[in-house]
C-alpha cells in the first residue's frame, strides 16, 4: 500500500501533470459512448 503523500508534494505533482497536459494536448474527437456504439456496429456488422 502507498505511503501518505503531503499536501505540498501533492500539490507539486498536480502542478506538473497539469504542466504537461498543456504541453501535449490530446485531441478528443468522439465521446466515449459514440466510440463504444461505434464498435457495436462494426460487430454487429461482422455477425
Amino acid at each position: 500500500m502507498a505511503g501518505k503523500v503531503s499536501k505540498a508534494d501533492r500539490k507539486a505533482m498536480i502542478e506538473k501533470a497539469e504542466e504537461e497536459r498543456s504541453k501535449h494536448p490530446q485531441k478528443r474527437t468522439k465521446s466515449g459512448f459514440a466510440t463504444i456504439d461505434e464498435e457495436a456496429d462494426k460487430l454487429a456488422k461482422e455477425n
